[in-house]
């Protein structure tokens, strides 16, 4: 027996090392690692949304989207044309639009996430090392996209306000733009559409592109976990006594790689998901299906429309994915101490 305990120990060490943290001081440390995450890449979320909608200005309260593009729409050329024409016709300010939604989105679901990911993992780790140990190895996937859903469910209300505050441009210059509590009231409660939206159970609109939402952070979790655990444990494993400096790298380095190829992965499920959730119109917004807008985006842009803003988002889910669960890591490392040295 000693030989398999040696030989899975590094391994099995993230596991077993926070063991006894509760539930509550997992949240803490994802909550803050999502406010460190939120604010760092809330610029290149904004850029990955105003390539997905393709045109600017584009009107999201009392316009239009979709259908036609204003006489002076000039289409995006990349990310850094992204921030020159948001910079110079908005200023710096709009780069740090929906930071508010982005926090409030970003505490609750990386609270629930996170240490809903940590208990399933162990839980099912425990399982399986003792009755299947050859299933050890896809315990990831089955936790990540478990924890996963259980946070879109969660919070795709306050997702839908965000990206529609991000792709929301004013149409008078000087105007206030709408907070998130106004934008979900607007949508709502959108004027023209109110007997409609009761007749459907108007908070049903809330979960709008929850669907598509699944249908893109589940598959994510699941590549993201399957690379990201093996990755990290394989780095620590090189190690003998791992300080903070080591989790932080090592966490780091294996949630970048495993963000991108992740965010790669699942590009054209993003885009489906922002495009639903920017719609303006509250029948089709009940009545489009994430197939259906796939299609459309077939039709009107080919292939290549399904990897529409794929810069932004891999330059966004790379850092953002290792920020969160560095940062993570490094403040349950330093809990895990405080418990050890008491």
């Amino acid at each position: 027996m000693a030989e398999p305990s040696s030989s899975t120990s590094p391994f099995r060490r993230l596991s077993s090392s926070d063991a006894d943290m509760s539930f509550a001081e997992r949240a803490f440390s994802a909550a803050g690692a999502a406010v460190v995450s939120a604010i760092i890449v809330n610029p290149l979320d904004v850029a990955k949304v105003c390539t997905d909608i393709c045109c600017y200005p584009s009107y999201i309260y009392g316009g239009r989207y979709g259908s036609g593009c204003s006489p002076d729409c000039s289409r995006y050329r990349g990310t850094f044309d992204v921030f020159y024409k948001v910079i110079k016709q908005e200023g710096y300010a709009r780069l740090w639009r929906g930071t508010n939604a982005s926090l409030v989105l970003a505490v609750p679901t990386v609270g629930i996430y996170l240490p809903c990911y940590d208990i399933f993992r162990n839980w099912m780790e425990n399982i399986t090392s003792l009755h299947k140990p050859e299933l050890t190895p896809y315990v990831p996937l089955l936790a990540g996209s478990a924890a996963r859903t259980l946070a879109c469910l969660a919070c795709s209300p306050i997702e839908l306000a965000r990206t529609r505050m991000q792709a929301f441009k004013s149409s008078q210059t000087g105007s206030k733009l709408p907070g998130m509590w106004t934008t979900l009231l607007g949508v709502l409660s959108p004027g023209r559409s109110n007997t409609y939206l009761e007749k459907m159970q108007g908070y049903r609109v809330l979960w709008m592109g929850a669907g598509a939402q699944l249908a893109r952070d589940v598959p994510f979790s699941a590549i993201c976990w399957s690379t990201l655990e093996p990755t990290r444990r394989r780095l620590l494993g090189m190690v003998e006594d791992g300080n903070a400096f080591h989790v932080l790298g090592a966490n780091f380095l294996a949630g970048y790689v495993a963000g991108s190829l992740a965010a790669t992965a699942t590009c054209p499920l993003d885009v489906a998901k922002t495009r639903r959730q920017i719609e303006n119109d509250p029948e089709k917004m009940l009545m489009t299906t994430t197939r259906n807008t796939l299609l459309q985006v077939w039709r009107n842009e080919g292939a290549k429309g399904f990897f529409t803003g794929v810069g932004p988002r891999v330059a966004r889910a790379g850092p953002s994915v290792g920020i969160v669960i560095s940062f993570y890591e490094v403040v349950k490392y330093f809990l895990h101490r405080g418990h050890a040295d008491s």
